[in-house]
């Protein structure tokens, strides 16, 4: 369900249904409910994508662009692979790229990436990836965020990025596939000497909160260290314990740099600067709460899981963009948006590919960390919003 903080944040649930009345939406064409599983559905495959993925032996998963695109991504390769084991198929699937290691993570990968391959192969992946691997390809397959729409089924909507990019495929294949809502894959996590490193130093054992500084675009969607360490202290005040803070960063020098920074009101800060994206999926299962943008860090925090399912909540923070589109689907995944995150939301537009320009020029500081802090409180204690 929705709440509204106080300076009009509003709170989303990541278990939230939103009916189809309720935001603009594209109706997929069928009730999903009503179909079994591997029965043709009413509208038409496109056969010659059908045709052409039918004679693949091996199917290549390749991505060069943004984490956080390629890891929603991800269930448009589910998708595939689902159509796969519906058809018996003997198709080895392999992945490619800067991010092979996390996708071999979803369990959607069959062999590791052998450069000396000639099989009959189709590429899925990102434009970048897509296009510089398509020769040679007999069908390609590109992931493009701006591409699925909020499809509508069943009397709700299904705007998350992971739900589009699968119903689109089950569509186009033109066969009711397995797949049931949350459709992002969840990651599994390893033994982490990160994790060993943190804790023989004394980190990880009160209140742990990871929140994320990285992302690609800081003037707009840079919450601030200074705004996550007043959120830590107002937590920390609330329930009269200890935090503490990890702030993660990019990569800026190409430099891993983790640095203790002097204790202040309850709070011992961290900052965690250029570790790589594999090492945090095996860090963030072990903190009670991931605070960030709506960037690919904090979307590997909602999709890294250890192995009984557990994990923390993780709230991302929407000023500009659609809270529910840029997220994970995940129950776990909560969204603190503004009014126009709300409004994208609502009509399924982005300020970026629309071209819309907001009344007032809409930043993090949108979100004061007092209402944050009460969202996140909620949260820690197991309230519903």
């Amino acid at each position: 369900m929705s709440t509204v903080a106080s300076a009009g944040v509003r709170f989303h649930s990541g278990s939230q249904i939103i009916p189809a009345g309720a935001v603009h939406t594209t109706p997929l064409g069928y009730d999903r409910a009503d179909i079994p599983v591997g029965a043709p559905l009413p509208a038409p495959a496109s056969a010659e994508l059908v045709d052409r993925l039918s004679t693949c032996d091996e199917i290549e998963v390749a991505f060069d662009g943004r984490l956080g695109d390629t890891l929603l991504a991800l269930a448009a390769v589910r998708a595939v692979t689902d159509w796969l084991r519906l058809r018996s198929a003997r198709v080895i699937v392999r992945a490619m790229g800067p991010y092979a290691g996390l996708i071999a993570r979803a369990g959607l990968i069959t062999q590791e990436p052998d450069a000396t391959s000639t099989g009959r192969r189709a590429v899925i992946g990102d434009r970048i990836a897509v296009e510089a691997r398509a020769p040679g390809a007999a069908v390609s397959l590109i992931c493009d965020p701006a591409a699925p729409p909020c499809w509508a089924s069943d009397g709700r909507s299904h705007p998350d990025l992971p739900t589009r990019y699968y119903l689109a495929l089950e569509r186009r294949l033109g066969i009711r596939l397995p797949g049931t809502a949350p459709f992002a894959p969840v990651l599994t996590t390893w033994q982490s000497g990160l994790v060993e490193q943190l804790r023989s130093a004394g980190w990880l054992n009160d209140l742990t909160i990871a929140a994320v500084t990285a992302t690609s675009w800081p003037e707009r969607k840079d919450y601030t260290a200074q705004r996550y360490i007043e959120l830590a202290e107002r937590i920390a005040e609330a329930q009269q314990t200890r935090v503490q803070l990890l702030l993660i960063g990019g990569r800026t020098t190409g430099d891993v740099h983790i640095a203790a920074e002097s204790a202040r009101r309850r709070v011992q800060v961290l900052r965690l600067d250029g570790v790589a994206a594999d090492h945090l999926a095996d860090l963030f299962p072990h903190v009670h709460l991931v605070v960030g943008n709506d960037t690919g860090l904090t979307h590997l925090a909602a999709m890294t899981r250890i192995g009984n399912g557990g994990g923390p909540p993780v709230i991302g923070l929407y000023a500009r963009h659609s809270h529910s589109k840029w997220r994970t689907g995940l129950p776990h995944h909560h969204a603190a948006a503004t009014r126009l995150s709300d409004r994208m939301h609502q009509g399924d537009l982005c300020p970026v590919r629309d071209a819309i320009a907001p009344d007032t020029d809409v930043h993090m500081d949108a979100i004061p960390p007092a209402a944050l802090a009460q969202l996140c409180l909620n949260l820690l204690s197991g309230v519903k919003a």
